[in-house]
């Protein structure tokens, strides 16, 4: 990205994905404000690939954001990309800083209430209600929702045995406002806890909220909607 000024403003935000993206991570959340909680912010890096590297997103002490912390993060622009309305271009001169944790409890007030998880007009071969055309999505205005599914079971399989390609993958199967779903996942902690398992499908019995995400980048013509993120209280 070329052209963007030294603003140097600050977005307070509830981090609610830190999903993986290429080598480094996408994080996202919803901006904290005076009067409660605003919209969307996903703070991204200058390269044309947007993730966030490692010494990007750290703290002062070394560590990383985790899901619910409440950051504060240096920008330098508002960055709106396509369907991903909520970017905006982060200052890595300098740490971001972790204000405190959102209570648990307050997690609910934040859900979002689309009617559906944007357009259900196509599925991918091992996915149901997972893509959208890029014709449909240069038509969408927001790339992110925080919801809370029904009925959510992780699958985790390997799809390409028969073509003797052994790697496994993870996916969420759920169900919205009574409508079935199955995505593919960008939440590294979840994948490492359900690679770690048999294949087969794991029901989550807690409390569960997804947020989800619609990709930056078509492939073969189409947009994919992903879990960028599993929250739960207590630990998968």
């Amino acid at each position: 990205m070329t052209g963007i000024a030294n603003v140097n403003y600050h977005k307070k935000i509830i981090c609610l994905a830190t999903s993986r993206k290429l080598g480094g991570r996408c994080i996202a959340g919803k901006e904290v404000l005076r009067s409660g909680y605003g919209p969307w912010i996903r703070p991204v890096s200058v390269r044309p690939t947007a993730e966030i590297e490692f010494t990007e997103r750290q703290y002062k002490d070394g560590t990383e954001p985790k899901l619910l912390d409440i950051i504060s993060i240096p920008m330098l622009a508002p960055a709106p990309r396509l369907h991903q309305t909520e970017n905006h271009v982060i200052d890595a001169r300098f740490y971001w800083e972790k204000e405190g944790t959102l209570p648990w409890d307050d997690l609910g007030g934040m859900l979002d209430g689309p009617p559906t998880l944007w357009a259900n007009e196509d599925s991918s071969k091992g996915g149901r209600n997972d893509r959208v055309s890029e014709t449909t999505a240069g038509a969408l205005t927001t790339s992110l929702f925080l919801i809370k599914p029904d009925n959510p079971t992780i699958q985790v399989a390997a799809p390409g045995a028969i073509f003797n390609n052994p790697k496994r993958k993870v996916r969420a199967d759920f169900y919205y406002k009574g409508v079935q779903y199955n995505f593919g996942m960008t939440d590294p902690g979840a994948e490492r806890v359900f690679l770690a398992q048999e294949n087969g499908d794991y029901k989550l019995k807690q409390d569960t909220y997804f947020c989800i995400s619609l990709a930056e980048t078509p492939f073969e013509g189409n947009y994919y909607k992903l879990v960028a993120s599993i929250i739960t209280k207590a630990p998968l």
